[in-house]
């Protein structure tokens, strides 16, 4: 059989092959195969999606245990300022001057408070700043312990500003000239509890 025959015995079959190509490509694949692919893809989807869900359902109650956790441990925790306000905060921070003052120097000629005024200085939010500006003349043991206590206790506050003033001699009776007295100046600050935006709380019964 020479080459000519054998390409016009194989030619029909040729021909067939590829109309049947290309009848599934214009019937079967537009028309069945592709939206079957497509659905296929979409099927797939949805069970990722579904699968994220479960997996965001399954770990709900940790994340939500844990937020508990933090949030308590915030509550308990006593470095911000108990007082809900700015004015309630104010007279906290003066009460507790007073009470370590009293505390450090119980004659009150080593150590008084000559002033303590309010000021309002901005704080970063969102933290509410509570400064009160404080001028103390005491002895050196004395203005050492307030200043230590003031720094050390609880809830936490903190000291700007610190200038001392003139060394001013002081008199007792039969006693004559005693310790000289530090006139010092600084402000006294803390913070009051951040408050939760109402968003944050989320929705009873969600």
């Amino acid at each position: 059989m020479s080459r000519a025959e054998r390409l016009a015995r194989w030619r029909p079959l040729a021909l067939l092959l590829a109309a049947g190509l290309a009848v599934y490509g214009l019937l079967v694949h537009w028309w069945w195969t592709a939206p079957m692919l497509a659905l296929g893809d979409r099927i797939a989807a949805v069970r990722d999606e579904e699968l994220a869900l479960r997996m965001e359902a399954a770990q709900r109650p940790a994340i939500e245990a844990r937020l508990a956790e933090l949030r308590a441990a915030e509550a308990a925790d006593p470095g911000f300022l108990p007082e809900p306000d700015a004015d309630l905060a104010t007279a906290g921070l003066v009460n507790r001057l007073e009470a370590e003052v009293r505390r450090a120097a119980p004659n009150p000629l080593a150590c008084e408070i000559l002033s303590r005024t309010p000021m309002a200085v901005p704080g970063t939010p969102p933290f509410t700043r509570v400064t009160v500006q404080v001028r103390l003349r005491c002895d050196g043991v004395a203005l050492a312990q307030v200043l230590h206590a003031l720094e050390a206790g609880r809830p936490a506050l903190f000291i700007d500003n610190l200038a001392l003033g003139s060394l001013v001699a002081f008199f007792t009776a039969g006693q004559g000239m005693a310790e000289g007295r530090i006139d010092v100046t600084f402000d006294l600050h803390g913070y009051l509890r951040p408050t939760t935006p109402a968003s944050a709380r989320g929705v009873p019964g969600a």
